[in-house]
């Protein structure tokens, strides 16, 4: 657990333009998340930290944030040209820093494999929590219209 969190304080300290929370933020929008709350949910955050991590991106030029197509109540992020590039940069000198730790061990090729798999799993994990959260959130949701209804 301690290597962990060292190499999050490493990983943190070598992109000093971006947090390590919003390297998340402006990856999981490159990839397509374009709402605030589904960043939450992805990301593991609270919907407070997802905000002020937003209008940091927002004001510092790195996203920015555009009405949706069909939806008007909704607000969609968007990557900017700077965001790329600073998403870019940081994810290569993130690779550049776990491939110089990854070379320090007896076995590099076997801890960069070991890295990519639990990347993987947390990936499945989240993409389960989430799936469990919006069933959660649809049974809710249809509960509570039905009290309505009744009354």
């Amino acid at each position: 657990m301690h290597s962990l969190t060292r190499i999050s304080r490493i990983l943190e300290r070598s992109i000093p333009e971006l947090s390590l929370a919003d390297f998340r933020v402006l990856s999981a929008v490159a990839e397509g998340e374009a709402r605030a709350s589904r960043l939450a949910q992805r990301l593991a955050l609270g919907k407070p930290a997802i905000s002020s991590t937003v209008d940091s991106l927002v004001r510092r030029g790195l996203l920015r944030r555009e009405a949706h197509d069909t939806d008007q109540r909704a607000v969609d992020l968007v990557l900017t040209a700077a965001g790329d590039a600073a998403r870019t940069a940081a994810e290569n000198e993130l690779a550049v820093v776990v491939t110089a730790l990854a070379a320090g061990t007896d076995d590099p090729h076997a801890v960069l494999a070991a890295l990519a798999a639990l990347g993987d799993e947390i990936e499945r994990r989240q993409a389960s929590f989430a799936a469990a959260r919006q069933t959660f959130d649809a049974v809710t949701d249809s509960t509570v219209a039905a009290t309505e209804a009744a009354r």
